[in-house]
């Protein structure tokens, strides 16, 4: 399951393609924002989501990977 990308938090920064290590996301020059290119790709790596200086990215983790996912904030 891809990262969900909450559009009124997003500042378009690119710093969660740049991080990403598998390159899910690709820039919408546009809309100078992130875009998630290939979400079957995720590997829930949470590395975007930490990183995010908005806030604006969240991991919807499948159930086989939540039973071996640890929140980083604990």
């Amino acid at each position: 399951m891809p990262p969900f990308i909450n559009e009124e938090k997003c500042t378009g920064c690119a710093l969660c393609a740049q991080i990403c290590p598998v390159d899910v996301f690709s820039m919408n020059k546009t809309e100078k924002k992130p875009a998630i290119k290939y979400p079957d790709e995720c590997w829930h790596c949470n590395a975007c989501v930490l990183d995010c200086p908005g806030g604006a990215l969240a991991l919807r983790v499948p159930l086989p990977a939540s039973l071996l996912y640890m929140d980083a904030k604990q």
